[in-house]
């Protein structure tokens, strides 16, 4: 691992005063404007092209730089009952070993969600102008940064703190001094041949969105239950329509979570007519887990802006399928393939478009019956062999199987 600058991140910039509550109680009303000095800092340290990304925006949560800014404004007696009080991070289940392991989450992550998911103070802040213009700032400040030819220097850092370098052969341009910018090269094409999709000869086979930590749900209940916790969550408001809420509601629903070290494309699960693009206009709040997951918070898959095709299945002409790009924090943008409109015949598996620097979420949408999903990523989703809440992703690539259409399923108009 890189050598972390603590001298850069020794909480100097935050506030003094050390709050003495708990997680979910009520913190000092400076809280919000230290933690976003904090949040501001770390994109401008990362305007350092040529320091790796682990020395500041992606410093493990867990790492000791960390606990030395978090200390500056978060309360704990020991490291002890921070990691327990605090999520760092979240477990994933690499579906091809079966191994389950622990991913931390990068500080600015955890940043994020103290600064908007904990305490009665952040859960005001969560609906005030001053967030949503701190997050839209931000996010379009690392835009510029990384879309500038300066930013060239921050990819081969980016490549050595993330390990990607046995991934390079995967992609169209394997090199990587042939990016003109860092977001040229976080939204790099990969090779068809390098994610091919499983069981092409079946019509009715549906392929994960994307390379992704994913959960998988039988129903919307299902997934509210087990995994989106948030308030204000309904699936009315995430397609923005009433309409196609009847037509999805407790359908099947698959969440593709990219993390900033994932292949950043996203492609189609199925076979079909793209029947109409929506964009939806909203803010850029963390899409991690924890944040998903907390009991209380708001929804931010409601809240974010994301964009949502409908689909026409091939194999299926009476139904709709509804694939959701979800923004999250600090990514630029969300940009559509050449081609890709109202109207186009896609392909299972076909590159649909990309996200441009930051993490972001991939859900898929079926109407009741339409869709069976594999039963393994199911119970990884929901339930453990106790049969209590395991909430786990499953660390899954483009293309793989992910569940089956039903031909003949409950159709819609």
């Amino acid at each position: 691992m890189a050598s972390q600058p603590n001298d850069t991140l020794d909480g100097s910039m935050l506030s003094s005063t050390t709050p003495t509550t708990l997680a979910g109680k009520p913190l000092p009303a400076d809280h919000f404007s230290a933690a976003a000095t904090t949040l501001d800092s770390l994109t401008t340290q990362a305007g350092d092209h040529t320091t790796p990304p682990k020395a500041h925006l992606h410093i493990p949560a867990h790492h000791d730089t960390a606990h030395s800014l978090f200390r500056s404004v978060f309360p704990y007696d020991s490291l002890t009952n921070f990691e327990a009080e605090w999520h760092l991070g979240n477990y994933v289940i690499d579906r091809a070993t079966g191994e389950k392991s622990f991913e931390p989450m990068s500080v600015y992550v955890r940043l994020g969600m103290h600064l908007l998911y904990y305490g009665s103070v952040q859960a005001k802040a969560l609906h005030s102008q001053e967030t949503q213009a701190l997050l839209k700032a931000q996010s379009e400040k690392m835009g510029a940064q990384y879309d500038s030819p300066e930013s060239v220097a921050h990819i081969r850092p980016f490549i050595e703190s993330f390990e990607l370098q046995g991934s390079l052969n995967e992609m169209v341009e394997p090199d990587p001094s042939k990016y003109p910018t860092f977001n040229a090269f976080f939204a790099r094409e990969i090779k068809s041949s390098a994610r091919p999709v499983a069981e092409p000869e079946n019509a009715l086979t549906i392929s994960s969105p994307a390379d992704c930590r994913l959960t998988a749900f039988p129903t919307t209940d299902a997934a509210t239950r087990y995994w989106i916790k948030g308030f204000g969550f309904t699936t009315a408001r995430l397609l923005d329509s009433d309409p196609l809420a009847t037509t999805f509601a407790q359908g099947s629903m698959i969440i593709a979570r990219l993390a900033p070290q994932d292949y950043h494309r996203w492609h189609a699960p199925i076979s079909g007519r793209v029947e109409s693009i929506t964009e939806i206009p909203g803010t850029y709040y963390t899409v991690n887990p924890q944040a998903i997951n907390e009991p209380g918070t708001l929804d931010v898959f409601c809240e974010n802006r994301r964009s949502v095709m409908l689909v026409r299945p091939t194999s299926n002409p009476s139904s709709l399928v509804a694939v959701i790009a979800v923004g999250a924090m600090l990514v630029g943008s969300i940009k559509y393939n050449t081609g890709i409109a109202p109207g186009a015949e896609i392909q299972r598996g076909q590159c649909l478009g990309a996200f441009y620097y930051g993490g972001s979420t991939v859900i898929t949408l079926f109407p009741p019956g339409a869709a069976v999903l594999d039963e393994d990523l199911v119970a990884n989703s929901t339930v453990d062999e106790a049969d209590t809440a395991k909430n786990c992703e499953t660390y899954v690539k483009v293309g793989w199987r992910v569940g089956q259409g039903i031909a003949q399923g409950a159709g819609v108009s």
